[in-house]
């Protein structure tokens, strides 16, 4: 039997993309067909393009494919990718282990029991965050499955200052800080893509994994892969981000996750 080749892909802005970041710049005309990826209180909310969902139902054949994301379960159980559901699941950044739709109990327990001996209580940096000297900027705050928080921000008005104080603060605390568009997230340390990637591929016996991603926190996950690509927008192309099995796309928006996907199903039918 073949050894499975794992594809793990967040969602996004890497496959599924808001209209505010298609960054389509061709005439209307030209624009590729897109499909609804997601419904937000009964309107559309995130899309892929045809081709791309095409891609990803093929790639679904004949690899095993872990969509990985910051967002929470429940907002990810929004998101219409096509093929059955899949083996297995990231969300929460790592937070919640999903298999075959369930939260996995041991994974839980085993996080838990990390962030017990190694993290600052969740309350401690949501205290911090609700002051209401940073209520010009921090619009509102959330908890995610009571594993870390992430706020709603202005962007624009947010001080250089207050992220890097709110870095000092939270490495200390040992939790990290990521800022994705006008989300700010602080996330414990033992919470992360990367572990729990490699707890599926050490359940599934994968040694071969191909990762995608655009964001910081996703940057230890393509560090640690065989192979790993990133679209040409995102804070890791914001900070420059490379390595050498790194591959970058030609294009930015929707079409970069679509050549994410057309890239990873050539790897895997040639592999």
């Amino acid at each position: 039997m073949n050894t499975p080749i794992l594809v793990a892909c967040d969602l996004d802005r890497t496959l599924i993309y808001s209209k505010n970041a298609l960054w389509l710049t061709g005439a209307d005309k030209d624009a590729p067909a897109m499909v609804v990826a997601e419904v937000y209180d009964g309107a559309p909310l995130s899309y892929m393009t045809r081709t791309a969902q095409e891609h990803l139902l093929a790639l679904k054949h004949t690899a095993t494919f872990v969509p990985v994301t910051t967002r929470t379960q429940a907002q990810y159980e929004r998101v219409q990718l096509p093929g059955p559901v899949p083996q297995y699941a990231i969300t929460s950044n790592g937070g919640v282990l999903l298999h075959h739709g369930t939260p996995d109990a041991a994974w839980h327990e085993q996080l838990t029991a990390k962030m017990a001996a190694a993290c600052a209580p969740l309350e401690t940096i949501e205290a911090y965050l609700a002051n209401p000297d940073f209520a010009g900027w921090i619009l509102r705050l959330r908890r995610a499955e009571d594993l870390f928080v992430y706020a709603i921000i202005d962007r624009d008005a947010m001080p250089e200052a207050f992220l890097t104080e709110l870095t000092r603060v939270c490495t200390e605390a040992g939790w990290t800080v990521s800022v994705q568009g006008r989300k700010l997230y602080c996330v414990p340390v033992p919470i992360n893509k990367t572990d729990a990637l490699a707890e599926v591929a050490r359940r599934t016996g994968a040694t071969t994994v191909i990762a995608a991603g655009d964001s910081l926190l996703d940057a230890d996950m393509l560090a640690d892969a065989t192979l790993a690509f990133r679209p040409i927008h995102g804070e890791l192309h914001d900070v420059g981000y490379l390595a050498a099995h790194l591959r970058l796309t030609s294009v930015r928006g929707i079409l970069a996750g679509e050549e994410i996907l057309r890239s990873i199903l050539a790897e895997v039918t040639a592999a």
